[in-house]
């Protein structure tokens, strides 16, 4: 457990933006640059180190095939990331089996906190 709470306090906090054409639709609260301000008062009122954002804008939330995420994904199996903070779970994706399984076992495998701010 002790390396748990290491990894969280020394690992990057990825702070992950996705907006899709289709998204557009919803509203501008679904906007990157809303996440951003969302996600960045978030990590800091929470005092999250080192947070880093990844952002995919104009990717559909459907695929998992996005270059910020999987550039994400690759840190988190380097063991670089400790948490992964998105606005809501749509952010993470529309795929929901595909987002069950990132936070039920990829993040939970690698010991990384997951985070969906106004999903509690």
């Amino acid at each position: 457990m002790k390396q748990s709470s290491k990894k969280i306090s020394t690992g990057t906090a990825a702070l992950y933006c996705r907006l899709s054409r289709d998204d557009n639709m919803d509203s501008e609260s679904n906007s990157i640059q809303n996440q951003r301000n969302i996600l960045e008062r978030y990590a800091r009122e929470h005092r999250f180190p080192n947070p880093r954002f990844y952002v995919d804008d104009g990717y559909s939330g459907t695929s998992f095939d996005r270059p910020s995420f999987r550039e994400m994904e690759q840190l988190i199996e380097s063991g670089k990331v400790g948490t992964v903070i998105v606005k809501d779970m749509s952010r993470m994706g529309r795929d929901y089996l595909k987002v069950g399984y990132y936070t039920e076992i990829f993040f939970v495998e690698r010991d990384v906190r997951y985070i969906a701010i106004n999903d509690g």
